[in-house]
């Protein structure tokens, strides 16, 4: 990937989550005590879960892609023990959050946050379709 490919690709994710800050804030409604609390806890938490999903699933899962037809069940079971300790670990971090969030804002306002996630993949996910089909 060039340069300028890097660039636009790490600016559209900043923009991407300057815009899932924004929907979440509002979402939540959380005061500037409880943003000034939540984010960085909330980022932190990303961070790790993004490190984990873009890394290290991403890698195992290329790894099952270009082996697959000649993989044995020994690197098959391998592959999916990883696999399965990956989102396991991110499992861990979502309750640890979960846990973390309740020192800072309200248990309602914590499934606000994941109903509030939902929404936003969703309409990301909307947004791109709608896109696609723009450029038909």
């Amino acid at each position: 990937m060039s340069i300028n490919a890097w660039a636009q690709k790490e600016g559209k994710r900043e923009r991407i989550k300057a815009i899932k800050v924004a929907f979440i804030t509002e979402q939540l409604n959380l005061s500037e005590k409880e943003s000034q609390e939540f984010w960085p806890v909330y980022n932190t938490f990303e961070e790790k879960t993004n490190t984990i999903r873009f890394k290290e699933v991403r890698a195992i899962r290329k790894k099952i892609r270009d082996n697959f037809d000649t993989m044995s069940n020994a690197n098959a079971s391998t592959l999916l023990n990883e696999l399965n300790a990956a989102e396991i670990r991110m499992h861990e971090l979502r309750m640890g959050l979960s846990k973390k969030l309740l020192n800072i804002i309200p248990a309602k306002k914590i499934i606000q946050l994941k109903i509030a996630e939902d929404d936003f993949r969703r309409k990301m996910l909307e947004e791109y379709q709608k896109r696609k089909r723009e450029k038909r």
